[in-house]
């Protein structure tokens, strides 16, 4: 059963044991926090309390200012899209199960990570563009030590946009860090699942590695094609990331099959400016695990690194680009430092979640039940 606020939680806690997420893809409204509970059979001390240790899991979950929707990959060890090859190979096997954002990260997201830990803002996570440009959605104010962040008036779900890999990987490491408040530096934005230490160089910036103990991070290629293009229902790979092997239209109404991209031929654009659609802006047209955007919006990031390790992948397409763009050959390289009105990111939970935090949480229940209920 599944429950969208917290009081319907605790009035259930008893005999329940906790699922931190869904185990089939379902659908929800960008930014909806959904919490899975299974019954776990009869009513005990134990599955009591370890239901309401679960909760407050959940309440500490909650408290935090950033809730990414997260969208599960399964089907561990599917094998690679062998309908064609680039410069990465064939692609899309993952040998393990992995969650991806259901949506791209947002203008009001990316407001919280700067308020957090860019009142100085060390290593430029803000780019002027993002306020003095149209499609830009970030203003900043106040001085040096103290800047703030707001979002502009109706963009805080547009994608963010105007980032660069390297901010993408700290913003990152933030979640994985708890989402902590400080100065950019070790404990907030420079470790967690990227070891970063100041990186701001394109040489730099191409040597960070994934970490083993990563949890939060960019999808590999290989994680953000997988998401977009297989169909676990056919063990076999659509051409565009809206489950389809048709072209896209690029219509504002959304009656299935549909993305935000610059239609080349008749020079139309999904909408007005900002030219930007709300992440999950096209319900109908989300990809076979239920991911939204990954065709279009804003080309995304991703951890390939590309023509002797010069440039980072991107992948998607955005509302500058022609639907060729949204296609599954389509990879598209990038400085690492590279910001522009038209890419963005959305962030990968490696690996399974919550199946390690599960088990401490069980263990340590375990242990606390039996001295106190012996």
């Amino acid at each position: 059963m599944y429950f969208r606020n917290w009081w319907g939680a605790i009035l259930a806690a008893p005999g329940l044991a906790l699922s931190l997420f869904p185990t089939e893809s379902e659908a929800t409204d960008p930014g909806e926090t959904l919490v899975s509970f299974t019954t776990a059979g009869r009513t005990s001390s134990r599955g009591a309390a370890l239901a309401l240790l679960a909760l407050l899991v959940f309440f500490a979950a909650e408290a935090r200012a950033v809730t990414i929707n997260w969208t599960p990959v399964g089907d561990p060890g599917n094998a690679n899209d062998l309908s064609h090859a680039n410069d990465l190979g064939h692609l899309g096997a993952v040998g393990y199960a992995y969650n991806i954002g259901t949506t791209e990260v947002t203008n009001s997201q990316y407001v919280e990570f700067l308020n957090s830990v860019a009142k100085t803002d060390t290593y430029v996570l803000w780019n002027n563009a993002m306020r003095d440009l149209a499609t830009g959605g970030i203003n900043r104010s106040g001085r040096p030590d103290s800047f703030t962040y707001s979002v502009k008036s109706g963009y805080a779900n547009l994608p963010v946009n105007f980032v660069s890999w390297g901010d993408a990987a700290r913003f990152a490491n933030w979640l994985a860090n708890g989402q902590p408040t400080g100065l950019e530096n070790a404990s907030t934005t420079e470790d967690g699942s990227y070891f970063l230490n100041g990186a701001i160089t394109v040489a730099a910036l191409n040597a960070v590695t994934r970490k083993s103990t990563a949890t939060i991070v960019i999808p590999t290629e290989n994680e953000w094609y997988k998401a977009a293009y297989y169909n676990p229902a056919t063990s076999s790979y659509f051409q565009y990331p809206t489950g389809s092997n048709a072209t896209p239209s690029n219509n504002y109404v959304d009656a299935g099959n549909n993305a935000n991209f610059y239609d080349f031929n008749n020079d139309i654009y999904t909408t007005s400016s900002p030219f930007l659609t709300d992440v999950g802006h096209f319900a109908t047209s989300a990809s076979p695990y239920g991911t939204f955007d990954q065709g279009g919006n804003v080309w995304e990031w991703n951890e390939a690194l590309i023509f002797n390790n010069l440039l980072r992948g991107t992948r998607g397409g955005s509302f500058r680009y022609d639907s060729d763009f949204l296609h599954s050959t389509t990879l598209f390289p990038s400085s690492p430092t590279y910001e522009t009105d038209n890419a963005g990111f959305r962030v990968a939970m490696v690996p399974e979640p919550g199946s390690g935090i599960l088990a401490v949480v069980a263990c340590g229940m375990m242990w606390w039940s039996r001295k106190r209920f012996k």
